[in-house]
């Protein structure tokens, strides 16, 4: 079992997942970390709006006893890079196959500028109901989910995670970034080689420009289901890191 600690206490580990996602998705990664004795939870992301969602999260890491070590997937990446320049108790970001965004930038913008996602031609557009109307929000089209989302899992899988997909509102894409976390605090990067959605050109150049650790994985953008032990790994890693004792003298 492994043992690491931030000032005598042992970080928790905060899984958030991304847009048309469930924290289901971190089932594999959940299991291992707790076989490591790691105090980890994965809480639901509202997928409302980067304003929002980061708010709502930035609270609940706030709500965490101790250190916290923030990970993020996808669209869950840029919402830990606003919910921990918002919460103090954090001490690192793991982005797995996830957006850094820099303050004042849009997904939707960023999106459009990727050669490798081809994210924006799968999508499908709803609407749902507000308090003085109805807003848009995004869905994948299940015919379109295996090959822009989870290309490197079997077909019955892929049919599930369509059947069962949360949709994300259009706000996710169109809101303005906030002050990156990644400016003053450490962080590390799964770059999954096959990403058809976040669009792995995207994720290494914002990976770069955070001054990101990065682990390249030959796999798809759902990365943490199909190589739950390598995200593992690399969360272990920024435990070590992150958790070192100060030196002494």
């Amino acid at each position: 079992m492994s043992e690491v600690t931030t000032n005598g206490e042992a970080p928790t580990v905060v899984l958030v997942h991304g847009a048309f996602a469930d924290a289901s998705s971190w089932n594999g990664v959940l299991e291992r970390l707790l076989k490591e004795g790691v105090k980890v939870t994965a809480p639901a992301n509202p997928l409302r709006g980067i304003a929002y969602d980061s708010a709502y999260t930035a609270s609940l890491l706030e709500q965490t006893s101790g250190p916290v070590l923030a990970v993020g997937h996808s669209y869950g990446g840029a919402v830990i890079t606003n919910a921990a320049s918002q919460a103090k108790n954090v001490v690192g970001l793991v982005f797995v196959a996830a957006f850094a965004p820099e303050e004042g930038e849009t997904l939707g913008e960023v999106e459009a500028s990727s050669k490798d996602s081809v994210l924006n031609s799968a999508l499908i557009t709803l609407q749902y109901p507000t308090g003085d109307g109805t807003s848009v929000e995004f869905a994948i089209d299940p015919a379109k989910i295996r090959d822009a989302f989870a290309a490197d899992l079997p077909a019955e899988q892929t049919a599930l995670m369509a059947a069962t997909q949360r949709p994300a509102a259009e706000a996710a894409f169109s809101e303005a970034s906030g002050h990156p976390a990644w400016k003053h605090l450490p962080s590390w990067t799964v770059l999954a080689t096959g990403d058809k959605a976040a669009g792995t050109d995207v994720i290494r150049s914002q990976a770069e420009r955070a001054g990101a650790t990065i682990t390249e994985v030959e796999g798809s953008h759902v990365i943490m289901i199909s190589q739950p032990q390598t995200v593992t790994d690399v969360i272990m890693e920024a435990l070590a890191a992150v958790g070192a004792p100060a030196p002494v003298g």
